[in-house]
């Protein structure tokens, strides 16, 4: 058994993941990913309320705290082919859009920027040369010398303690950091401000929610009432003075985006064109499309389209089913899971069956063994083929769909760094599709939020429809999927309802598809073929391996869920 280098866990992710590189010299020949924690949701789920269902499944996340739940309710929604009115539709994109700016602003700033950014080097910065940089790439007020040589002399008061914080265990002074000190200043400010502003941004979710994270959801539409007496609460928190607040939260989303997280994105790209060459892995990318304009139901009004792309092939986009029994598959050759019929079949979700199967070494352990099973996540195929799902399939499939705001944006962008469209299919291309998406959402809101305004305006404050609210009105059995694309990608929940009850569930997430262990035919997942070929300059501090496997975004929270057979809590953690 030849040595790895080993990462594990990974840090700044959702749950836990661990990555083995097989080395030749200071290459990586073969990694495997490994996701450590075993996964029980969808055993949870049986028997129970369809109507229920995403209360529960919501929390398979706390950072993309809302998407689980939306597919749920669609899948119940689809299965019993249960309309839900336009309010209720653009309230949901809405805050599915918002979620993506949340999510992509904090993926960015608090748990992949530090692959790029050396926080103990900001020490060296001119706080002056530091304004005069930001104030080159963009209009944020705050970005004076006074602002800058503030928050160099709160970081200076944490190293010199010994106690670095939420900075601790970097590789600082890591060769592979390429950013001067003043650009390291700048953008470790600009992290310290996200913290705070993303606390603002999760207000639209309790507006429309009632809380974030977990905001309430239900199916047949939302259950937040429209209010229109002007300046009264009546009752509901979405009367004038929240939609309000809405507007406002609109406006900071706006801002930051466009005055910090694009121009630090470009900013930081600009040091690290070496970037733009490695890290792609498959060149498959899927979308399943999201945020409808005329129903759910309406595939065609979706504004990211649904679609496959093979080998970079952006002039023919393959049509996805996901009903359709030989698509979509997922495979447990590499995993530790047992099939009836065989760990080599793969099984379409509404047949998907989840039987534990641990034959792992007893932990702790020191390596894998991954000529067997070596992974509690399984391994999701489109047509026997692996894919990439995330942002930068999202982009790609907008820009090969024509749509002419990805395509300014991105043409934009590469000709501002003078990079052809083939450095997208890399790692610093996945973290730049994330950022220029965040942009299509912060623009795409305002359409919806005044389109909800007007429908009120015209009486219309429907968000629910209590057609088929009663069980006794079901069929016997119906079976549905809740699709959607979450900030990490494309996002399926499967559901099979018999007598009123959940007979089977299964969600295959965005990280199941790109963390995913080799097939039986020995295919790669998206992040094991990304790191392949990867030079670490340390093999002590990989530092490399961090910044293609963060720019996926990685959430393996998707493992851990317990509850005793009543529902009851298992286990109480108290932080004092």
């Amino acid at each position: 058994m030849s040595a790895r280098v080993i990462v594990d866990p990974v840090t700044r992710i959702e749950g836990h993941l661990r990555i083995e590189a097989k080395m030749n010299g200071g290459n990586i020949e073969q990694a495997y990913s490994s996701g450590t924690s075993v996964r029980g949701l969808e055993t949870i789920v049986l028997d129970r309320d369809p109507r229920d269902v995403w209360a529960f499944v919501q929390r398979i996340c706390g950072v993309c705290t809302l998407v689980h739940g939306i597919a749920g309710v669609r899948a119940v929604e689809d299965a019993l082919d249960y309309d839900i009115p336009p309010n209720a539709e653009l309230i949901r994109n809405l805050m599915i859009a918002t979620q993506y700016v949340h999510d992509h602003v904090m993926h960015f700033y608090h748990l992949h920027a530090l692959d790029w950014v050396d926080v103990v080097s900001a020490l060296k910065a001119d706080p002056k040369a530091t304004s005069e940089l930001a104030q080159s790439i963009s209009s944020y007020a705050k970005s004076s010398p006074g602002y800058f040589a503030d928050v160099q002399k709160k970081l200076k008061a944490f190293i010199e303690t010994g106690q670095l914080g939420i900075f601790a265990n970097g590789y600082w002074g890591h060769p592979a950091y390429q950013l001067p000190p003043e650009a390291n200043l700048m953008a470790t400010a600009h992290y310290l401000d996200a913290l705070a502003w993303q606390r603002d941004v999760a207000e639209l979710h309790a507006v429309f929610g009632g809380k974030n994270p977990h905001p309430n959801l239900c199916v047949g539409g939302m259950p937040c009432a429209i209010s229109l007496e002007s300046g009264k609460q009546a009752g509901t928190s979405l009367d004038v003075v929240g939609l309000e607040r809405v507007r406002n939260t609109l406006e900071k989303m706006h801002e930051f985006v466009h005055q910090v997280y694009l121009p630090d994105t470009m900013a930081i790209a600009g040091y690290y064109k070496d970037w733009f060459k490695q890290g792609e892995g498959l060149g498959n990318f899927m979308t399943y499309g999201d945020f409808p304009a005329k129903g759910y139901g309406d595939r065609e009004s979706y504004m990211v389209p649904a679609g496959v792309i093979l080998n970079r092939d952006l002039s023919h986009i393959e049509p996805v089913d996901l009903d359709a029994e030989s698509e979509i598959q997922e495979f447990v050759a590499h995993a530790w899971y047992d099939y009836r019929d065989g760990k080599d079949k793969g099984l379409h979700p509404y047949q998907g069956e989840t039987k534990l199967a641990y034959t792992g070494p007893e932990p702790p352990y020191k390596q894998l063994d991954v000529d067997n099973q070596y992974s509690w996540l399984k391994t999701p195929r489109w047509k026997g083929k692996p894919m990439e799902v995330g942002p930068l399939a999202r982009v790609l499939m907008l820009y090969a769909n024509g749509d002419q705001r990805t395509k300014a944006l991105v043409d934009g962008t590469l000709k501002q760094l003078d990079l052809p469209l083939d450095a997208l299919y890399s790692t610093m291309g996945r973290t730049a599709a994330r950022t220029l998406e965040t942009t299509i959402m912060v623009d795409a809101v305002q359409g919806w939020y005044d389109s909800l305004l007007a429908n009120i305006k015209g009486g219309d404050v429907k968000t629910f429809n209590e057609a088929l609210w009663d069980p006794e009105t079901w069929p016997q059995k119906a079976q549905g999927v809740g699709r959607m694309e979450a900030p990490r990608g494309a996002l399926g929940h499967w559901i099979v309802i018999e007598d009123g009850k959940v007979a089977n569930y299964q969600a295959v997430v965005p990280t199941t598809w790109n963390a995913g262990p080799r097939d039986a035919q020995e295919q790669q997942g998206a992040y094991e073929a990304a790191l392949a070929g990867h030079a670490l300059q340390d093999p002590a501090q990989p530092l490399e391996i961090l910044r293609t496997v963060h720019s996926f975004d990685p959430c393996i929270a998707c493992a851990v869920h317990l509850t005793d057979p009543s529902g009851e809590e298992v286990l109480e953690l108290k932080v004092q």
